[in-house]
């Protein structure tokens, strides 16, 4: 049997926030036309101007951050990354951090009113990090979750190399629930159907497919531990270092028990940048889906100004 699949990208959120026992907030899908015939999409909940800005890792799109943000009961942007969910796919395929914070940028200023605390997962922390180092107009803080620059590829990301190794189209949606389950992604099977409902789409001959560019150049992209150069990056190339260090805002890191960030990585971040804060969560790397009340706990205390430790 096939997933049983909802008909609209928002059918889930009223089961969502019953689940989490809070009010369901106005969204919508948000699209700004960007040169060159390319467009950004995000998803906006709340009706007053946001205060928080959502990156999501590769692979994934901005439903990712849906029971986060049900959770955070704040007003937000979760931001499509150029090459995933509804926005446009790159020609030349660059979807290292720099590039893709010059369409966030162009976002928070058509989107937002005020600097943002900006929570970027894996991807988005990198990208994260360019934003806030080339725009700190824009960023009042930073959340990076679960990464950290020139990580070591050959533990939790050799993953991400199997998840996306062979083919990039498939008969039924049933068939990618099996492999990312199997292969530790998602939570529930539920959750896993509902997540791969929102980040595929059905092709005109009837195969599915992922919505995401990142597919079709993963495997290849994680295939070895290649940092890539200042000139030519991978997009874990060791520069988001120059990043970081380059940010001005206040800087956390959320390091997932069973993520990809590794205490050693942790302590690398602190010993570059002594004033960043880690804190360690009980999850897998994908956080805001494992540990999705947690995380909006820790954003609303950034938010509010408060901290809340070195553990949840």
């Amino acid at each position: 049997m096939d997933v049983a699949i909802d008909i609209t990208e928002f059918s889930y959120l009223p089961a969502q926030a019953e689940a989490l026992g809070v009010p369901l907030p106005p969204v919508e899908r948000v699209t700004l036309p960007l040169p060159g015939g390319r467009t950004v999409s995000a998803l906006r909940f709340g009706i007053e101007a946001p205060r928080v800005t959502l990156l999501h890792g590769a692979g994934l799109n901005a439903h990712t951050w849906d029971t986060t943000s049900l959770a955070l009961q704040q007003p937000l942007l979760a931001i499509d990354l150029a090459g995933h969910g509804d926005s446009s796919w790159r020609t030349d395929a660059d979807y290292t951090p720099r590039t893709l914070a010059v369409d966030v940028a162009a976002a928070l200023d058509a989107w937002t009113a005020q600097p943002q605390l900006v929570v970027g997962q894996s991807l988005g922390g990198l990208t994260g990090a360019a934003l806030a180092a080339a725009r700190p107009d824009l960023v009042s803080e930073l959340v990076v979750v679960d990464i950290t620059p020139g990580i070591d590829v050959s533990a939790g990301p050799a993953a991400l190399r199997a998840f996306y190794e062979g083919p990039t189209d498939f008969a039924t949606r049933a068939e990618l629930v099996d492999k990312a389950m199997s292969l530790g992604f998602g939570g529930t099977r539920p959750e896993t159907e509902r997540g791969v409902f929102l980040n595929t789409r059905v092709r005109p001959d009837g195969r599915i497919e992922w919505k995401h560019h990142f597919a079709h150049l993963a495997a290849r992209a994680l295939a070895a531990h290649d940092p890539g150069s200042a000139v030519a990056p991978s997009a874990l190339h060791e520069t988001g270092w120059d990043d970081l260090a380059a940010v001005r805002a206040p800087i956390t890191l959320v390091r997932a028990t069973r993520g990809f960030v590794s205490e050693a990585d942790a302590a690398e971040l602190q010993r570059r940048i002594p004033e960043a804060r880690v804190v360690v969560v009980d999850a897998t790397h994908n956080v805001q889906e494992t540990a999705p009340t947690s995380l909006a706990d820790l954003v609303a205390s950034a938010a509010a100004g408060t901290s809340p430790g070195t553990g949840l």
